[in-house]
């Protein structure tokens, strides 16, 4: 208790510099806030992309009810199918009218029904990657009545390698983001320390321990932190909201993200706090 009494009696002793790292901080957070915003949309829209890959398989001419019915069974059964829709001759007929109108006559003066019935397969989330595409359409080839089958390889090779390289340049470019960060915690934290300087070397004369002078700035530390993160939050919020009602449909973050990174400001403080404050007392105790 003594300890955070001391951190907040500190910050309301120089609310000013307090403020300023504060700022600092969630400034600096912010940037990453916003990277982390641009990076979750990202990927959602890729996700989204990644959703539609939809494997097709014709079959040949005259392919009974029963052996329709029986496959039908059989693939929902693999574990990489979510959905299977069965598209009869009729129904291939009527959607290539409906969606190609500039052609109705064409369709309309048709004697002999020349499109095939279709499986229209989805899969599941986690099973979209080109290989797990490739083994449900080589499993489907291995049907008799299969004519053929077709999910756009290139396609969906493209999806998948857009969605790495995502991945890879988040992770550089958030990790570069963070080390700034963390650079410029640093520097506000042990600006608030030095303005202090004067007291920490009074605790000192007077006979009190590194680890009695050092809890209230650890505390002061995470409370600043803390306080950062949470502005940086707000401002990342403010953001979010006005690009979602003006230019373009945004995903918030995700809840378990914003804890993190309330829990990370709060971290990044408190150690921040904990170097400069270390590294005071050596000085001090060197003069």
């Amino acid at each position: 208790m003594r300890s955070v009494r001391e951190a907040t009696q500190g910050i309301r002793r120089a609310p000013l510099l307090s403020g300023l790292s504060i700022t600092a901080i969630g400034l600096s957070l912010f940037i990453i806030g916003m990277f982390a915003l641009a990076v979750h949309n990202i990927d959602e829209a890729l996700v989204g992309v990644e959703s539609r890959v939809e494997v097709v398989a014709y079959l040949e001419e005259g392919t009974s009810e029963d052996v329709v019915s029986v496959a039908t069974g059989e693939i929902e059964g693999f574990p990489e199918v979510s959905e299977l829709h069965f598209v009869s001759k009729v129904e291939a007929l009527y959607d290539a009218s409906r969606e190609l109108t500039e052609f109705s006559d064409v369709f309309s003066d048709l004697e002999v029904n020349p499109l095939p019935a279709s499986f229209e397969i989805r899969l599941r989330e986690g099973s979209r990657t080109p290989e797990d595409v490739e083994r449900v359409a080589e499993r489907l080839r291995g049907y008799e009545f299969v004519e053929e089958v077709r999910y756009g390889r290139e396609w969906v090779d493209k999806v998948y390698a857009l969605r790495r390289i995502a991945g890879g340049a988040a992770l550089a470019l958030g990790g570069s983001f963070a080390l700034g960060a963390i650079l410029l915690i640093g520097i506000a934290v042990r600006m608030a320390v030095l303005a202090r300087s004067r007291e920490i070397s009074i605790m000192q004369t007077v006979g009190a321990t590194d680890s009695y002078i050092r809890r209230p700035f650890l505390v002061e530390g995470l409370l600043t932190g803390l306080a950062g993160g949470l502005l940086a939050l707000g401002l990342t919020w403010l953001v979010y909201a006005s690009v979602d009602r003006t230019l373009l449909s945004l995903s918030w973050l995700p809840d378990l993200w914003v804890a993190l990174g309330l829990i990370l400001a709060a971290l990044l403080g408190l150690v921040a706090a904990g170097r400069a404050v270390r590294r005071e007392i050596r000085r001090i105790e060197a003069v």
